[in-house]
């Protein structure tokens, strides 16, 4: 017999940020789209993400009717501290371009687009296992077996891989029809929450000769913070002790103190950079992590994932009105103009403030006469602002 069909317009292949946003703006044009998910919807939202969101991405979910949470929880910054050389300066992005961001973790953007989903009567199925895409040239079919364990089909006109950095739909696409531009990074970043006050209104990105820290922030009792470190470091040869002492050797010397208390959770992120080009293989379309990975340095995944469903939901309109399969090299060449202006800025960032292994004298004094550079001149200032708030979207 065969599988259970449904029929849509758009299959989407992930539930995260990216493919509910896709999801949600597509059904605001009138498209209908299936979303499935090897995960549980509670699985989701139980992993710690940072989040800070660009002004766009903000205007996204609140002018779209996500939902206006982000302006009523989230924390609205206006500038970051760079710590370095004994001191500390404020880049001020209100005062350089008029911009702010916002502190507001990505499993709250999750949650607020999995209720907007749920209240919109919206087809997202999570929980799903064995999925696998097929026809990806003509009208793609999407296979997965559901958790009462009935195998199933989703026949759609256009396919989107929203599927994350290992991407099921990307390895799909035959090697001779994608290239892929990558990066390792030599280190990582040890990253815990604590129970503590807040220690600085806006994030801290500390430069050192021990290495990058960075000091953010999660609720006013919750906050996160991270430290640079090998990228086979073992977490559990880490006391809470030795965390903050490390920590707090990083950021003294430049003038702060930060609030210590009991660490919850300790975890090594390694980071790497990745674009894949094109964005578009017959039908399929991937978006977000599929696609591209940047360093948290700058701050720009999940903004860029964000960023790529909004041209792609515009793409996908014109292309199923015109019923012409070509206007979809316009969202590669689109999306991709801002995925390496981030590349670009993120690679920046984390070269500038990581100390890399090593590095002798000259090369730390260097890093210090760039970050002097930055915050001493108008234009280099305007240029973090711009980066890190973000390029607004034609």
């Amino acid at each position: 017999m065969s599988a259970p069909r449904t029929t849509t317009q758009v299959g989407i292949v992930g539930a995260g940020p990216a493919g509910l946003m896709l999801s949600h703006l597509l059904a605001l044009r009138g498209i209908d789209s299936v979303v499935v998910d090897h995960r549980s919807r509670d699985e989701i939202e139980r992993t710690i993400r940072a989040g800070i969101l660009e002004a766009d991405s903000v205007r996204s979910l609140t002018e779209t009717g996500v939902s206006d949470r982000v302006l009523a929880e989230g924390d609205e910054h206006h500038g970051i501290q760079l710590a370095f050389g004994g001191e500390s300066h404020r880049v001020d992005f209100q005062e350089l371009v008029g911009a702010s961001v916002w502190l507001y973790p990505q499993t709250e953007v999750f949650v607020d687009l999995a209720n907007a989903r749920d209240a919109a009567g919206g087809d997202v199925r999570f929980g799903v296992r064995d999925t696998s895409v097929h026809d990806l040239t003509a009208t793609p079919v999407i296979r997965y077996t559901d958790s009462d364990g009935t195998s199933r089909e989703v026949h759609c006109r256009y396919l989107v891989g929203a599927d994350g950095s290992h991407s099921l739909c990307r390895h799909r696409i035959p090697a001779e029809h994608l290239r892929q531009y990558r990066t390792e990074y030599p280190f990582a970043w040890f990253g815990i929450l604590c129970e503590a006050p807040k220690s600085a209104p806006e994030l801290i990105y500390s430069h050192s000769e021990r290495g990058f820290a960075l000091i953010s922030q999660r609720t006013e009792t919750l906050q996160r913070m991270y430290f640079q470190c090998d990228p086979d470091e073992d977490v559990d040869d880490w006391s809470d002790d030795r965390i903050w002492s490390e920590l707090q050797a990083r950021v003294r010397p430049h003038g702060h103190d930060l609030v210590e208390g009991p660490v919850v959770d300790k975890s090594v992120l390694r980071f790497r950079s990745n674009v894949v080009e094109p964005m578009r293989y017959g039908n399929l379309l991937l978006a977000g992590d599929a696609a591209h990975t940047v360093p948290p340095t700058g701050a720009k995944g999940l903004n860029l994932a964000l960023a790529d469903v909004r041209i792609l939901a515009e793409v996908l309109e014109r292309a199923l009105a015109t019923n012409d399969d070509d206007v979809l090299d316009d969202y590669s060449r689109r999306a991709l103009d801002r995925v390496w202006r981030a590349q670009h800025f993120s690679y920046w960032m984390t070269s500038m403030l990581h100390r890399q292994p090593g590095a002798d004298d000259f090369a730390v004094r260097r890093q210090v006469a760039e970050l002097r550079s930055v915050v001493r001149s108008r234009a280099g200032s305007t240029f973090l602002a711009e980066g890190y708030t973000g390029w607004p979207s034609p």
